[in-house]
């Protein structure tokens, strides 16, 4: 029960950051990234602190020191996140950085020499090439943007790998407080060294914040970090890819897309390769049967 519970998680923080991509496009119409990402972690923030106050309590060192990293690394992948969305389409930041689907598997072997298998390979590969197929509309040049995303893809892999290790030993909701607490503080810091305090506020720059700091920051971290105690990084990274295909599925919904033939088979592929990861522990279980002669 427990390991399809790390699933529907995972599942529900891929379909909300789905959103968040879309979401984000219209916040920077109105504020730069740093403001965002500010007003999205300070809000999230304080309603984790006002949801989990007795967590504040029981902090240790351990988890401030850990949340801390979690924090730093998560600011950077933002920060770099979505200053490339100023600079490229949100499909192509969606799906450069999914790159992190590949990236997970190898920082594992780079720090754990833990071996790649050909599951976590395949799916990979195939959760790759799905997104491929449903975001890459246009161009396939890259620019500053993209250059900038897929630095973020790393810094996301990074992230997951993390969080996955920390959240064994550690509360994950105490580590969540400490992590968005210290994007927070880097998020405001950034604000005021550039001199982007915002004079005013409108109602059309306020609502996208809300959301992505109640659904995108909030629900989605603290249902991704629960989960991590009941998957492994590379599955996590797998799932997590499917917030691709349900960005896709949003923009055609609200935003009346056309639905081409790519975009189907790009679901068909991270469907596909959600299944391969699914389905690694019983393949190995199966007896394997010997041919007849």
């Amino acid at each position: 029960m427990k390991h399809y519970l790390g699933d529907v998680l995972l599942l529900i923080t891929a379909v909300v950051w789905g959103s968040g991509f879309v979401v984000t496009a219209i916040a920077l119409e109105h504020l730069t990234a740093y403001q965002v990402m500010a007003g999205r972690f300070v809000l999230a923030t304080l309603i984790l602190c006002v949801l989990f106050h007795r967590k504040l309590r029981t902090l240790t060192r351990s988890v401030l020191w850990k949340g801390a990293v979690l924090g730093s690394i998560l600011f950077v992948a933002f920060a770099l996140q979505t200053v490339g969305l100023e600079y490229t389409t949100p499909s192509k930041n969606a799906f450069i950085t999914a790159v992190n689907v590949v990236i997970v598997p190898v920082i594992a072997y780079l720090v754990f020499k833990r071996r790649i298998d050909r599951h976590e390979t395949l799916g990979s590969v195939l959760a790759l090439a799905g997104i491929g197929f449903m975001s890459l509309q246009g161009s396939m040049t890259v620019n500053l943007g993209d250059f900038l995303t897929l630095l973020c893809a790393v810094g996301f892999a990074f992230d997951i790998f993390y969080t996955n290790l920390f959240v064994k030993k550690e509360d994950a909701l105490s580590l969540t407080i400490v992590q968005f607490a210290t994007a927070s503080v880097l998020s405001v810091g950034a604000v005021l060294v550039l001199g982007e305090v915002p004079a005013t506020l409108t109602g059309a720059a306020i609502w996208p914040i809300v959301y992505l700091a109640v659904f995108s920051t909030t629900i989605a971290y603290v249902c991704q970090n629960i989960a991590f105690r009941y998957t492994t990084p590379t599955k996590a990274a797998v799932i997590l890819s499917l917030e691709s295909f349900f960005g896709t599925a949003m923009s055609v919904l609200f935003l009346h897309e056309v639905l081409t033939g790519r975009m189907v088979l790009g679901a068909v592929l991270i469907l596909a390769a959600i299944l391969i990861a699914e389905l690694k522990p019983s393949l190995k279980l199966k007896p394997r049967i010997r041919p007849e002669h």
